[in-house]
């Protein structure tokens, strides 16, 4: 169900008013140079772009689902558009405007929006990038003071002359367009500061246009023809299916992008706001028909296709926008100044709204898109986007993006590397690696035919499918390789006992039996296992027998490692397999014949199972039975290693500081073992500022004594998702009595403190923005913390001596990733945490 606005107080609205109109200004100011630069760019006449973005400001405003999402004419539908006017000319394109408007209506009628978010995402950021590219390309002759070609091919074949026939005035005026507008967020001081208020884009065409007419240059500028010659649309005229596909290219270009702004738009405001001060979030169906109202507004009205747009709407929620009236009256805005500013806008020189243009469609080739897609091993998908879209257009290289990844997908699910080693010990080792099916078969069969009949084997299952054709194969060997004499071990990826088991794993689970399908059979590894039993899952236990435990602690799990998670159990069995031999028996009672063995040898967690649910011990009995199962589990495997460290003393490479909340596992997360980590864990992995008031000095000791005893290498602040500490910073209220917690607290104000801060860099994770405040200020928490322990005396000196290192890590729990805090900031001033992948 989706959210919708309360009915706000007339109080309320005369409040957001102040907020809306300052924030309606700044997006003006961006509005006006950016749409008569993309109409300059599409070949329309230049009073197209600002009718869009008059139109899109009041119409898609007013009857759109995402209140501070701003929408006018847009670069991703440049290509587009300057294609159609080339093909059918401008009245025609306005028609194909009109009838897009009308297809969107329907898909928001249909409820659909949602299902345009379905596209890969490599697809959309590499479409977006070869219309960049593309843009670029033809802005550059522009630029270069010369007309740009009908494609990106020619463009690109045309430079050459283009750069033997400069024109030197022209390239001036861009040159200072591109300086203005790179240089301008970066002014330093408190003037800097002043002068940043003002749009970096309106600030270059202000100082380029201000240049040209105080110099007396001569160039091309802005015409802007009376309005009573404005072309409005006509019927289409043309092939029925070139129209057809006009209209959908104009339709899923112009749906998705303003989807995906309004999602990103929604992502932005959750980052920036409390829950008391933010609109509710975007009804995409409802964006989708407002974009559809407004497209049809426009293409009746001769003016650009219109979608949302990423820039202004950023610029509307940083502005403090409160709701969607300054969208309104940015749209205001723009019909005024079409209307009162033509002497003004026809001073601007035409090369500085293509350098402006050309920067747009550079910045467009995100290059945090570039490793978001590389990290998931889609660049393939994104580099033939782009190449499909510059050279053939985005209809044809949206559809070729979607057969490469279509392809690509498939290929991962065929693609198994089958290998065999013989090991020194004679053991030989088969390893598939991906997915079984039946195109994996021959290679499969072929790879298990080498094994000797009497040698001993291991098979390791690296994958998480195996269909019919492939369990068939595995079975009739492992019988075949049994009968001979031979012994067996089926394994997961690390040595992980995995069970092949033909019973039904419903059942299974029902009867509680101890072969269920996630029991690990001690048989199987003997090489007297029940082959005509086993089943098409490969599920995996660390490392033995789990014959005894149950689903949710009733008895000892069937559970793999850490799955389910239990209360108060250990989770991994550790224990190794003894190798021993099972009789083979009738097929009905292979399964009580097993559990008997196990219970004969002790092998499992002590006697038969017992199928009955065992009452849940709480206290000083969960914590015996966990000690009594580290005794008997774990110890035999640490001893020797503890008995060493007990020996030598402990010399962790890391001072690890992080929070005490009981979701973290800091061995699990970090793949660490004793004596590797010397930790500190308290309520909000906070680190008090040296002298800061406080009845606690524990934290500053532990790092007084891991850098200047333990000669630790470096320090890692690590922080979650959900934490509870970040919550209450954030829901705290003055004026509450002191209790021991609260004081504590008091040390991650500094945190809440930079968050709220325009003076400082905010944090977000690689390739998204922060779900929401509590989020946003736990990844600026990390930042802050490493900031304390640089004022620590002992860090500092270890940090000038450079035999130091400090590092930023947030866990998210319910994603189960870790992110590192990358070096530096990236484009947008932001410190980003990246994705630390399985191979890293």
């Amino acid at each position: 169900m989706t959210a919708t606005s309360p009915t706000r107080a007339p109080e309320g609205v005369r409040k957001d008013f102040p907020a809306d109109l300052s924030a309606s200004i700044a997006v003006f100011l961006i509005a006006m140079p950016l749409s008569l630069g993309i109409a300059l760019a599409t070949g329309a006449p230049l009073q197209a772009g600002l009718v869009a973005a008059a139109v899109g400001g009041i119409v898609a405003g007013r009857l759109g689902g995402a209140p501070l999402q701003v929408s006018g004419p847009a670069a991703g539908l440049t290509v587009v558009t300057a294609e159609l006017i080339q093909r059918y000319g401008w009245r025609t394109t306005c028609a194909i405007t009109v009838l897009a408007g009308v297809c969107q209506l329907g898909l928001a009628a249909l409820r659909t929006a949602r299902s345009a978010l379905m596209v890969s995402p490599a697809i959309v950021h590499g479409m977006l990038a070869g219309i960049g590219v593309t843009i670029a390309l033809a802005q550059l002759h522009i630029v270069l003071g010369g007309t740009p070609q009908s494609s990106a091919v020619a463009n690109v074949l045309g430079l050459p002359a283009q750069l033997a026939d400069l024109h030197p005035v022209a390239l001036g005026v861009s040159a200072l367009t591109l300086v203005v507008l790179l240089g301008w967020p970066r002014l330093p001081g408190r003037a800097g500061r002043a002068l940043r208020k003002l749009p970096a884009p309106l600030a270059a065409v202000a100082a380029a246009t201000a240049f040209a007419a105080l110099a007396g240059l001569s160039l091309p500028r802005v015409d802007l023809p009376s309005w009573r010659s404005h072309a409005l649309p006509e019927m289409p005229e043309g092939p029925v299916l070139g129209l057809i596909a006009a209209v959908l290219t104009i339709t899923l270009v112009g749906s998705v992008e303003s989807l995906l702004s309004a999602v990103a738009t929604d992502k932005l405001i959750a980052s920036e706001r409390g829950t008391d001060n933010r609109p509710p979030r975007a009804d995409l169906d409802r964006e989708l028909r407002g974009q559809g109202a407004a497209n049809i507004v426009s293409g009746a009205l001769g003016g650009l296709p219109i979608t949302g747009v990423a820039v202004r709407s950023v610029a509307n929620v940083k502005s403090g926008a409160a709701s969607r009236k300054s969208s309104m009256m940015h749209g205001f805005w723009v019909l005024l100044a079409a209307f009162l500013l033509v002497p003004l806008l026809d001073l601007i020189p035409l090369a500085t709204l293509a350098a402006l243009v050309m920067a747009v469609g550079v910045q467009m080739v995100s290059i945090t898109h570039l490793r978001s897609v590389t990290r998931h091993r889609e660049a393939l998908v994104y580099g033939t986007t782009i190449v499909a879209v510059v050279l053939g257009g985005v209809l044809e290289g949206v559809a070729v993006g979607i057969a490469v990844a279509v392809a690509l997908a498939l290929h991962r699910l065929a693609r198994t590397r089958i290998t065999l080693e013989r090991t020194a010990d004679g053991v030989h080792r088969v390893r598939a690696r991906g997915q079984l099916t039946f195109l994996a078969v021959p290679r499969l069969s072929r790879v298990l035919n080498q094994i000797p009949h009497d040698a001993h084997a291991v098979v390791e299952l690296d994958g998480s499918f195996m269909d019919h054709a492939a369990y068939e194969t595995i079975q009739d060997w492992q019988q075949s390789h049994l009968a001979h004499g031979g012994t067996l071990e089926v394994t997961g990826r690390s040595g992980q006992a995995a069970r092949i088991n033909g019973a039904d794993p419903a059942a299974a689970d029902r009867t509680g039996s101890p072969h269920g399908a996630d029991g690990a059979d001690g048989a199987e590894r003997a090489g007297g296992g029940h082959g005509a039993e086993r089943g098409h899952d490969t599920r995996h236990g660390e490392g033995g027998h789990q014959a005894d435990r149950s689903r949710r602690g009733q008895h000892r799990g069937t559970h793999q490692c850490c799955r389910p998670w239990t209360p108060w159990q250990n989770h991994c069995d550790h224990r190794a397999t003894s190798t021993r031999t099972a009789t083979s028996t009738a097929a009905t009672t292979a399964a009580a014949a097993a559990a008997a063995t196990d219970g004969e040898n002790g092998s499992g967690d002590g006697g038969s199972p017992d199928v009955s649910p065992a009452p849940r011990r709480r206290g000083a009995g969960q914590l015996a039975s966990g000690i009594s199962a580290f005794q008997r589990d774990t110890a035999p495997h640490v001893r020797d290693e503890l008995a060493r460290l007990a020996r030598e003393g402990q010399q962790p490479s890391q001072l690890f500081i992080t929070c005490a909340d009981s979701r973290l596992v800091t061995s699990m997360i970090t793949a660490s073992g004793p004596g590797d980590l010397f930790t500190v864990r308290n309520v909000g992995n906070l680190v008090p500022l040296p002298g800061a008031e406080s009845t606690d000095d524990s934290v500053a000791a532990a790092i007084e004594y891991a850098v200047d005893v333990l000669k630790v290498d470096s320090i890692t602040v690590c922080g979650h998702s959900g934490c509870g500490a970040m919550q209450a910073l954030l829901s705290s209220a003055p004026g509450v009595a002191m209790t021991p917690l609260r004081r504590w607290l008091r040390h991650g104000l500094p945190s809440l403190e930079r968050m709220g801060s325009r003076h400082h860099a905010w944090a977000r994770i690689s390739g998204r923005l922060p779900a929401d405040a509590v989020e946003q200020l736990c990844l600026t928490n990390v930042v802050q913390q490493l900031e304390h322990l640089r004022a620590h005396e002992s860090v500092a000196r270890r940090l000038a001596e450079g035999t130091l290192e400090l590092h930023g890590m947030y866990f998210h729990v319910g994603e189960a990733q870790a992110y590192l805090l990358s070096e530096g900031e990236d484009f947008f001033d932001c410190r980003v945490f990246d994705t630390v992948g399985q191979h890293a």
